[in-house]
């Protein structure tokens, strides 16, 4: 029994030795900050790195600077209108002043979660059914807004406040999705209207590409036609100019004696014809005189 003495004194002296290494020295990570108090009096934050405390005369508060969540759970609020829904959001906070956190408030996480609750149906009661539905971010921003004007006292900042789910009542959802369904078809019937309208255009287009395409086959053909007839009478105009031409020319080797054969020719064939009316384009005397010259000229010749 005398034996077992001196092993429980080193056992003892070794726990001391623990106790009080443990209690003097600190590691302190970079996000966490030691509250530091002496005899109860508040001497400020301290960290991070290795912080050595006098046992029993200085105590410590550890303060984590990590941003962190408060789930709020499901809060039945009465809207403007009198209609009871039911919301659960998140809030987003973290500590900007380590001593504050711990000496304004006990515990700055549950008092957060409370003020939300409360803060959710203020905010909720001042703003109409639809609005709630519609416009969450904005009632995001508002929740943010004023619970960070309680908390920054406690030396917490509230970051973001995200609402997750709004839940209305179920006769307002059984309307909702009526009018979904009304809206869905509403937009089916314009869809389908507007593809009509689009086809109805798209035909109207291809006859008036139609159209002009045949009006400018027909201008191109009239064109064509034109060109053809005018090079046509051209051509015709040439031939008649160039027969007369030939006809001038054999007319200038004709002489006197030819053209008295000629006359004579044509009164034998009006002799021979069965009117009984002549018209001679030339006076009768000088015609006989002329076919007289032309037979007594020959006579002496031969």
């Amino acid at each position: 029994m005398e034996a077992l003495i001196p092993i429980a004194i080193v056992i003892i002296a070794l726990a001391l030795v623990l106790w009080l290494i443990f209690s003097v020295v600190h590691v302190v990570r970079e996000y966490e900050r030691l509250v530091v108090f002496f005899l109860g009096r508040l001497q400020g934050a301290k960290g991070p790195g290795l912080i050595l405390l006098i046992p029993v005369i200085q105590q410590a508060v550890k303060a984590d600077l990590r941003e962190f969540y408060i789930e709020v759970p499901q809060q039945t609020c009465i809207t403007k209108d009198n209609a009871p829904i039911s919301i659960d959001f998140l809030i987003y906070s973290k500590v900007f002043e380590p001593s504050v956190s711990v000496t304004a408030v006990t515990d700055f996480r549950g008092a957060s979660q409370a003020l939300a609750a409360t803060t959710l149906r203020a905010v909720i009661g001042d703003i109409p059914l639809d609005d709630v539905l519609a416009k969450r971010e904005e009632i995001n921003n508002i929740l943010r807004t004023k619970l960070d004007e309680v908390t920054h006292r406690w030396g917490v900042k509230v970051t973001s406040v995200e609402i997750r789910e709004i839940v209305p009542p179920r006769d307002i959802q059984e309307a909702m999705n009526r009018q979904m369904s009304a809206e869905r078809n509403r937009r089916a019937v314009i869809t389908e209207s507007e593809g009509t309208r689009q086809a109805s255009i798209n035909v109207a287009e291809g006859d008036k590409q139609s159209t002009v395409l045949r009006a400018e086959g027909d201008k191109q053909s009239a064109i064509l036609r034109a060109e053809g007839e005018r090079q046509a009478q051209a051509l015709r105009a040439e031939g008649y100019g160039t027969a007369l031409t030939t006809i001038f020319g054999a007319a200038a080797g004709v002489d006197d004696k030819t053209m008295q054969i000629q006359y004579l020719e044509v009164l034998r064939a009006l002799a021979t014809s069965e009117s009984k009316t002549w018209i001679i384009p030339m006076e009768v005397t000088g015609l006989a005189k002329r076919i007289s010259d032309t037979l007594g000229g020959g006579s002496s010749e031969g």
